[in-house]
Formats: structure tokens, C-alpha cells, sequence
């Protein structure tokens, strides 16, 4: 639920009524060692902005150099780094080339999507782990109106509001509307570990058939509805199968996401095709009116006594349950539509040696719990959560944050400092900096037990995926996710579960505009 990590139309205000006429719109021990990651929780903090702050680097006779890189000619400068970035090199090497042609982590280039959607494109790029986390700053940067970087979405996507995401910490409504998250989390936390046995029992069911039947399986159209169902059920009680929605919601959710993502998507369309359809013009809102207008009356249907304590903090219904909507839809169901088909690739890879020690950790445990999954128990399984915080650090699900400098600033690299300019706008490749080879040994490979004893767990501070630290908390004065410690959850519920089912699997791997696309080749069930 990465509500508060980052990532026009002609005016067509949408109106979406409200249901309501009063509404308009590699160990395997048991250790008990924690981490430092909580259980499930919704503390709320009265921190103010400015003093959750990251530390400001210490001082150092670092050599303050220019920033590399240039922009190019307006117009012609950001439609030549668009086409590198999706086509001629594509992301990663888009980046990787440039490291090395300017010899810097820290340099200047034109981000996507460019003319004709972003007005200013141009960004100073950090891809080191020490740079890096300034972006979480706020004393820093501002967070404004940049969850998706150089552009963003009509708000008539989201019923005419800023939403949670877009909002800085210093505006109002951003403590309000995260205080609504807040309280959804934790009056939710007693039904999480029931529901998603029942919605993830429900999709190994699904697989097993379809191997049954055709001898593979697509993982993630089964991830898809389960997800979906489990966020329905343990969030707001609700089973969409009996609602009007049926099972549409993650069909809907995914189109409406790539009205609001599209600039940065590729579906794997020809050049020619896809770069004006998707890069250069926006797709135009009313086509997903009525599909939007569906998961709205779920939601408005399904949240009453969240949008009561909403409404108690000051904040609109309809502008509670359109982040409501957005917070489950887009941060939550997308979180998990693009991290668990990448956990199960990298543990899938790692082979039949790591899928032996899973199991007999996490067997082990639950025997000793009497047969249950436990939020204790879990914390008795290191190498369970290693492997996920690995997967978390190798492959972020928000891979791209962004900020914008409050003052002058100097910018800090390993091995030189950098000025820049109140205004400008800074970005970070996530992957690269959770891939620092100055930070982490064998940066570039999945090391299952990375996270595991006391060593491991001082690496936590740089695991990023949250719009910050992993061994910090979201409050109402920074933008880590408020759902931090409930993805970090659901993606151990995940590995429990598929574990105390099956003793090893069998995958192919291909690719998609969101994650990674997994299509299940073999299941062996538990024999032990």
C-alpha cells in the first residue's frame, strides 16, 4: 500500500455519483532473533515534517564537482531520451550507460513521458544507495503533486481530488487522509491472517486445476482475483463475488490503472504505435467512466464505518472513499499484482535447495504453534523473511521516486558532492540504489539468507521499497507508505502459505508491463 511513494486533459469534469444521494462523487534454524520490522500496526504520530527528517550527511572533504549531463534542444533533447529510455537501450541500460559515460551516479538527463504530457522533464538522476535517500527528506524536498513523477494524471481519474499520494506533508489534508489509512489498517488487523488463507487456498486450488487440465497454469491471472478478494475481505468485510462488482474488480482496476500510468507503460505495441498512443498524448478519462464509477459504489458500498471516522476527521465521504479506492486499487492491489509474481521468480530461480530450507523452517515453526500461522511464529522464521526483504531490496515494486529541492542543496555521492538548485527536480532509480555494490556484496544476485542474523539485519536500513528505510515507520509527517508493515505481511503470508502447500515448483518467466508474467510449469505437494 505505497500510498506515499512516488512512482493535461482538456477539462472533462467527471461527476461519479455516490450511491448515497447525500454524496456526490540459507539457514533453517528457528531462530527467535527479530528483525526490526513491527507486526501489522497503525500508530499514528503526531511527528511534525521537519523532524523526521533523514539525517543530513555528515561533513567530508568530498570534492564538489558539476553535475553531469545536459538536456539537449527543447523538445527534440526529451523525445530522444523517451525513445532510448522504452526503446533503443530500455530502461536499465538507459541508466547503466550513462554511469558509465559520465563516470557518476549523479547526473542530468530527460525523464519520461516528455512532450506532449510532462511541461518540464528535465531531472537530476541519483542511483546510489547514499544519494538516494534524500528523496525521503522532506525538510529537503517537496513530495507535490510528483507520485508519478514529471506529469500527472487528470484528476478526473480519481473524482476531481488530489489524492493521498499526491499531497506533501506539509499540506493539511495529508495528515487526514493518512490518518484514514491509519485507522483502515487497524481495524482490519484481526482479519488479515483468515482471509488471505481463504482468498490464497482459493488460488492454489485454481493453479492445481488448470496443471490438472492443461499442464501449466498462469499465476498471475490467479494472483490478480486473489489479491483482489483478499483486500476486499480482510479490508472491508466484503466479498465482491456478491456484490454487483462479481469478479470484474481486477479487470477494472487494471484498465483504470493504465489511464493513470500510461505515460510510463509499455504494452509491447509496435513503436510507431504505442509512443503517440500512450508517451505522447493522454488517453482521455471518460473511457473509464463507467468502469471507475463500478469500483467506486464497491468501495462506498463497502467502507461505512471507515468513511464515518473520515468524516470525524474532517474529511468528505466521496473524498474518502476515492482514496480509499485508490489507496486498495493502486498502491495495495497494484503492490501486489507486480511484488508476488517477483517473489515467486527469484525464489523459483533459486532452486529446490532454498525451496527445502523454506519448508522445513516454516514447518517447523507452525508445528511448534500448534499447527497455526502465527504473527509470533513468523517472526521465529528468518530465512522466510530474509527472502522477502531480498525480494523487496532486488526488485522494488515502486521503482521510480522523485522530489523536488525545497533550497539549495548539496547532493552527497560515495565519492563526490554535488549543488544543486532550489526548484530542481531530483530522481531516483530505485533498483540502482538498492543494488549498490558499495553497500551490499553480490549486489546483482538474489542471496536468499542476505537479511539473516545480526549482520544481515543492519542491511535493513537499506532496503528502500517503502519510500523509506525499512527499519523506519510511516507516520502522518513522511511519505513512507502507510501500508508499509501490511505488504511486508501479506509477502510473508505468501511464502508461508505456498510453502506449507508445496515442497518445490517449477516456473517459466516472461515479461509484462507490471512485474513479471509467471506461468506455473509443475507443483509438488507436501511431503513432509
Amino acid at each position: 500500500m505505497a500510498s506515499s511513494s512516488s512512482l493535461g486533459f482538456p477539462s472533462l469534469q467527471l461527476q461519479f455519483q455516490s450511491p448515497r444521494k447525500s454524496s456526490s462523487f540459507n539457514s533453517s534454524s528457528t531462530s527467535t532473533r527479530r528483525f526490526l520490522v513491527r507486526p501489522i500496526s497503525a500508530s499514528v504520530s503526531e511527528i511534525t515534517p521537519s523532524s523526521v527528517s533523514a539525517q543530513p550527511p555528515e561533513p567530508t572533504n568530498l570534492p564538489v564537482k558539476k553535475i553531469p549531463g545536459d538536456y539537449g534542444l527543447p523538445f527534440v533533447g526529451p523525445i530522444k531520451d523517451r525513445l532510448d529510455y522504452f526503446y533503443n537501450q530500455g530502461r536499465n541500460e538507459f541508466f547503466k550507460s550513462r554511469v558509465q559515460k559520465y563516470q557518476s551516479t549523479v547526473f542530468r538527463v530527460n525523464m519520461p513521458p516528455g512532450p506532449f504530457i510532462s511541461k518540464n522533464p528535465q531531472v537530476v538522476v541519483l542511483l546510489d544507495g547514499k544519494s538516494f535517500p534524500v528523496l525521503f527528506d522532506v525538510s529537503k524536498v517537496e513530495k507535490k503533486d510528483l507520485f508519478t513523477g514529471t506529469y500527472m494524471p487528470s484528476l478526473e481519474l480519481t473524482g476531481g481530488y488530489r489524492i493521498l499520494s499526491y499531497l506533501d506533508p506539509s499540506e493539511p489534508k495529508h495528515d487526514k487522509l493518512k490518518r484514514v489509512i491509519f485507522y483502515l489498517l487497524k481495524s482490519s488487523r484481526d482479519s488479515v491472517l483468515p482471509e488471505f488463507h481463504s482468498s490464497y487456498t482459493e488460488l492454489f486450488e485454481t493453479l492445481e486445476s488448470k496443471l490438472a487440465d492443461k499442464g501449466k497454469a498462469n499465476f498471475v491471472e490467479a494472483n490478480d482475483q486473489a489479491a483482489f478478494n483478499f483486500l476486499a475481505r480482510s479490508l472491508y468485510r466484503a466479498n465482491p463475488a456478491d456484490t454487483p462488482l462479481g469478479l470484474d474488480g481486477p479487470k477494472l482496476v487494471s484498465k483504470w490503472v493504465l489511464f493513470n500510468l500510461g505515460p510510463l507503460l509499455m504494452l509491447g505495441l509496435p513503436k510507431f504505435i504505442e509512443d503517440p498512443l500512450l508517451h505522447t498524448f493522454r488517453l482521455p478519462p471518460f473511457l473509464i467512466k463507467k468502469d471507475y464509477q463500478r469500483l467506486y459504489d464497491f468501495f462506498y458500498q463497502s467502507s461505512g464505518h471507515v468513511l464515518d471516522e473520515a468524516e470525524r476527521l474532517g474529511v468528505s465521504r466521496d473524498e474518502a472513499c476515492h482514496n480509499l479506492l485508490f489507496a486498495t486499487c493502486f498502491n495495495s492491489f497494484g503492490g501486489m499484482k507486480i511484488l508476488f509474481p517477483n517473489m515467486l521468480k527469484w525464489i523459483g530461480r533459486a532452486g529446490v535447495k532454498l525451496h527445502t530450507q523454506l519448508a522445513e523452517e516454516i514447518r517447523s515453526v507452525v508445528r511448534s504453534n500448534g499447527g497455526k500461522i502465527t504473527m509470533g511464529g513468523m517472526e521465529q522464521m528468518p530465512l522466510m523473511k530474509s527472502v522477502v526483504y531480498e525480494a523487496l531490496r532486488i526488485e522494488p515494486p515502486v521503482p521510480l521516486q522523485y522530489g523536488k529541492a525545497k533550497t539549495d542543496l548539496v547532493i552527497e555521492s560515495h565519492d563526490s558532492a554535488f549543488k544543486v538548485k532550489e526548484g530542481e527536480m531530483l530522481f531516483g532509480f530505485q533498483p540502482f540504489a538498492t543494488k549498490d555494490s558499495k553497500i551490499f556484496k553480490r549486489a546483482e544476485e538474489f542471496v536468499a539468507d542476505r537479511f539473516v542474523g545480526e549482520d544481515g539485519e543492519k542491511l535493513l536500513k537499506h532496503v528502500l521499497w517503502s519510500n523509506g528505510p525499512e527499519t523506519e515507520s510511516p507516520t502522518v509527517g513522511n511519505k513512507q507508505c502507510a501500508g508499509k508493515d501490511f505488504v511486508v505481511l501479506a509477502s510473508r503470508l505468501l511464502v508461508v502459505e505456498f510453502f506449507l502447500r508445496y515442497d518445490s515448483f517449477e516456473i517459466e518467466v516472461g515479461s509484462s508491463p507490471l512485474g513479471a508474467a509467471i506461468t506455473v510449469t509443475s507443483l509438488k505437494r507436501a511431503s513432509f
